[in-house]
């Protein structure tokens, strides 16, 4: 299905941050080029690639790991190709990540591969002697399930409850029918929905969570060559080994952090993550918990688990897959193990990634271009026809939704007392000015006596205004309708709405969405996409 394509700028869509901002725009504004190395730019891709052979990569065994991890699932000639070609020193790859969100979770996690797999066609067409992979990385070792546990549905949120702790990979997905029958009863009966209900229950009867994503992240994407590795593996880590030793025994990675997050904040800027002394997490069935320092005896906190300096050092040689790189480790830890060049993410990853570069130079490990994912809205035929029927546009639900609706209100219906204000100050102006040749002391009560006359007229404007607002009730309940679709509890949709929502009535959503997608290299902007 072609869509209607519309472009907004990321200035006028009001909920970006300064810091996003000024980094998609500092190739002119060179505030933030001590953060990053590489332009978010086909030229910065050419530089990296030109800078980073990877010429020390064990590139045998990530094929080999990517291999092990594939072996259960039926990967498309597509994927295999990809797979394969890495083991060319010019193959790159195109990586995003995230967690292991319940049937996707909202529609970014969608956006965002897609995104992946966009920018590779570019750079495969433009760099003809390089080929590119997209990767997702799945971030299986988190252990925050209730941010993954649910998905929301046509405006029902519908959770998965377990018990289970540590690592969500290795969740067992006991008890995840009542989620799965839940998910079928809101999909209602059509045909559409039987097969989607049919994808969800092949993919959620494997062995644990981690199993499920890949094999429905696979039937979602494969076929445009997606690779997904799990980073949760004793034999990448151990190509790791160096660099967690030095965090946990030298906290280099706390100390260029600290460092870069004080020259941030001396040039106004927040920062999105706080480092840790120790940024490993020690895993065991069941856990995933803080290691820390206390004297020189290294415990695992919420437990009775601790270890001497010797002890902890000879576990990292031999059980490497215990420990688990936290935020800021794990950007290390994927460049370490993979030919990234570019890595794609949000406003949140892009801003903590700006914290990160020297811990990259220290350890040096390259550091990839950093380019924005796709940032969508999708509207399907009967709210784009609500939207025409009221002559708004998409931009104007940018806008406060209380000053979108006073505005639509007075649009119907002008008026405003803002000349009839500056006459009432004028005079008292001149009452003010007459009144203190008499008495000085007036002056105060003459201003007084004008906030009071302002006050009282603001209020007649207020009521005036309501009155508009109930002639046009039915038209701003529409208005309410569109914004809370577009802005469900405030929030964009796709950080709230899952995917199974559109392709419910489009059954070729993610086909649609790819090959009508803008990627930031080629436009940068948010894109709205409206059913034709």
């Amino acid at each position: 299905m072609q869509l209607k394509k519309t472009s907004v700028s990321f200035e006028k869509t009001n909920f970006f941050s300064k810091l996003f901002l000024d980094y998609i725009n500092d190739e002119q504004n060179k505030k933030l080029n001590s953060f990053y190395t590489y332009q978010p730019s086909l030229e910065g891709i050419k530089q990296f690639i030109a800078e980073n052979p990877y010429n020390k990569l064990n590139r045998t065994l990530l094929v080999d790991e990517l291999s092990k991890q594939n072996n259960n699932i039926t990967l498309t000639d597509a994927t295999k190709q990809n797979i394969d070609a890495l083991q060319n020193k010019n193959t790159y790859t195109v990586t995003t990540g995230h967690q292991l969100c319940l049937a996707t979770g909202p529609a970014y996690f969608i956006y965002k591969i897609i995104s992946c797999i966009n920018v590779c066609e570019i750079l495969n067409k433009q760099n003809p002697n390089n080929h590119f992979v997209p990767v997702y990385w799945m971030a299986s070792e988190d252990h925050d399930f209730e941010e993954i546990n649910h998905i929301n549905l046509f405006n029902k949120k519908i959770v998965w409850n377990t018990e289970q702790k540590g690592k969500v990979g290795m969740f067992a997905l006991e008890g995840i029918e009542a989620f799965l029958s839940e998910v079928k009863q809101t999909l209602g009966e059509s045909e559409q929905a039987e097969k989607l209900n049919t994808l969800l229950a092949n993919a959620y009867s494997r062995n644990n969570l981690a199993n499920a994503t890949r094999y429905l992240v696979y039937e979602l994407f494969g076929k445009y060559g997606l690779v997904i590795l799990d980073g949760d593996s004793k034999a990448l880590k151990q190509e790791f080994i160096p660099e967690i030793k030095k965090d946990v025994f030298e906290n280099r990675a706390f100390k260029n952090v600290i460092s870069s997050n004080e020259k941030l904040k001396q040039q106004g800027y927040g920062t999105q993550v706080t480092p840790r002394e120790i940024n490993i997490f020690y895993t065991d069935k069941n856990l995933r918990e803080r290691i820390v320092n206390e004297n020189g005896v290294y415990k695992i906190l919420n437990t009775g688990i601790h270890f001497s300096k010797e002890k902890i050092e000879k576990l990292i040689d031999k059980e490497t897959e215990r420990f688990s790189p936290n935020v800021v480790l794990r950007p290390l830890y994927q460049q370490k193990i993979l030919p990234n060049a570019v890595y794609i993410g949000g406003p949140g990853e892009l801003a903590y990634w700006l914290q990160y570069r020297a811990m990259f130079d220290e350890a040096k490990i390259p550091y990839p271009v950093l380019i924005p994912r796709n940032f969508v809205f999708y509207l399907d035929k009967p709210l784009q026809q609500k939207m025409q029927k009221l002559n708004l546009t998409i931009e104007d639900f940018f806008e406060e939704k209380g000053m979108l609706v006073k505005n639509y209100a007075l649009s119907q219906q002008p008026f405003s007392l803002d000349k009839e204000k500056e006459e009432i100050k004028t005079l008292y102006n001149t009452i003010r000015t007459e009144i203190s040749k008499v008495d000085k002391t007036l002056e105060a009560t003459s201003e007084a006596e004008l906030q009071k006359a302002l006050k009282g007229i603001e209020g007649l404007e207020q009521k005036a205004i309501r009155s508009i607002k109930q002639k046009n009730e039915q038209a701003i309940n529409q208005i309410e309708t569109i914004y809370a679709r577009l802005f469900p509890n405030d929030i964009p949709q796709e950080r709230v709405e899952n995917f199974l929502r559109y392709c419910l009535t489009n059954p070729d959503f993610i086909n649609d969405v790819k090959n009508n997608t803008i990627s930031f290299i080629e436009e940068p902007g948010v894109l709205v996409l409206g059913e034709t």
